[in-house]
């Protein structure tokens, strides 16, 4: 692909890191409502997450599929309609818990996390053809973007919940004001030309999961996608009951989680560019193990902070990587972002559901220790995301550290 000019590279970057943020922010608009759903069905604990299991089965057909459709009709118009099935699917959603119509709640749930999920997929995508066209390893600024707009969604939620404003008026306003501002956005993304796809033969979609490389990559993202979940709805309790803990400190634990992630992913390019996909990706690692360690096993709150601090620092690197890995080869980036994704979503499935059932036996910080057995075989599988030219035999036949 052509690179384009600086000025399109720079608009390119900052529409794909707006994009990010959309999805997150799209996402964080519902689970900030979540308990004004609750309540205005008066659903017990259990309905809840049945609602939100059915919901989260979209993401598991949209996945696979994502690549297909980038394949066929592009970048922009795989996120513009994908942001239009999570956007109306929302509004449906947000108007049958008004009408207390539970079933076509989880029916309008399976449509957002179908679009949500092909959305994603698509902006990776976008993230990894700006990552080549500026020549630097940015796809972590990019999921910041997406911490960014979960925390700005989560605000504004928690404010019009305060001020009283009816779910069926929040959701549907605000999804459409992020619709329009998604179209004006991917007028900025770069695609690749026409000839790209003329002059070479079409990879087959699904073909790409027979490729053990791209499987392992999608373990690698797994255990990130599972790291990053876990904390995502467990942490807060593991404190308010692990350390007899108001609600208000179980906030906090997540805010510090969520905020040192964030800043790992911003100061990601830098270490990405000096020491490589692979050490880095170790270090976090190795940070994540010993954050749920320190967090799992500390014996007062104090240490627990710090070890959630750890926690976010390691968990922030492995799904944007494993994502850019799995792009190292242009022609098929978009169906093995595909895989890496279905594999690694999974993880945000079937992560609280067994969590959930391990805190049973063992408390939640107990259950949660069990998180550091995948982030160990991730371990032990980081050399599969060294970039694919540097697997290749140099001059004299060896092969670069």
């Amino acid at each position: 692909m052509p690179l384009p000019n600086p000025d399109a590279a720079t608009r390119a970057a900052w529409a794909t890191f707006t994009a990010f943020a959309l999805n997150g922010f799209a996402l964080s608009t519902w689970i900030a409502r979540l308990p004004a759903v609750r309540d205005q069905l008066e659903l017990r604990p259990a309905q809840v997450g049945l609602i939100l299991f059915v919901g989260s089965i979209g993401s598991t057909v949209a996945l696979p599929l994502a690549g297909w459709v980038i394949e066929r009709i592009g970048i922009r118009r795989t996120v513009i309609g994908a942001a239009a099935t999570t956007v109306v699917s929302l509004a449906i959603a947000a108007l049958m818990v008004a009408a207390g119509q539970p079933v076509w709640v989880a029916v309008a749930l399976f449509g957002t996390s179908a679009g949500i999920a092909g959305w994603d997929v698509a902006m990776n995508v976008e993230g990894t053809v700006v990552e080549r066209a500026v020549g630097r390893a940015i796809m972590p600024r990019f999921h910041a973007g997406f911490s960014v707009g979960t925390v700005l969604g989560a605000l504004l939620g928690a404010g019009t919940a305060r001020l009283g404003v009816p779910l069926e008026v929040h959701i549907p306003v605000v999804m459409a004001l992020a619709l329009v501002a998604v179209v004006l956005t991917v007028r900025w993304f770069i695609q690749d030309p026409p000839e790209v796809q003329e002059h070479h033969e079409r990879p087959s979609t699904f073909a790409v999961w027979r490729e053990p490389r791209t499987l392992l990559i999608g373990v690698v993202v797994l255990a990130a996608g599972l790291t990053e979940g876990s904390a995502n709805d467990w942490v807060a309790l593991a404190v308010v009951d692990g350390f007899s803990q108001p609600n208000a400190v179980g906030a906090l634990a997540f805010a510090v989680f969520v905020s040192f992630m964030t800043l790992m992913r911003l100061a990601g390019t830098g270490l990405l560019e000096r020491y490589g996909r692979v050490a880095t990706l170790r270090v976090c690692t190795g940070l994540s193990i010993a954050g749920l360690l320190l967090f799992t096993l500390a014996p007062a709150l104090p240490l627990a902070m710090a070890g959630v601090a750890l926690w976010g620092l390691g968990a922030a690197l492995g799904f944007p990587v494993g994502m850019s890995a799995a792009s190292d080869e242009p022609l098929r980036a978009a169906a093995r972002i595909s895989v890496v994704s279905t594999i690694g979503y999974t993880a945000f499935m079937a992560g609280p559901p067994l969590i959930g059932l391990l805190a049973e036996i063992f408390g939640y910080r107990g259950a949660l220790l069990f998180v550091a057995v995948p982030l160990v075989v991730s371990f032990l599988l980081i050399p599969v995301t060294r970039p694919l030219e540097a697997r290749r035999p140099g001059p004299a036949g060896s092969l670069p550290a």
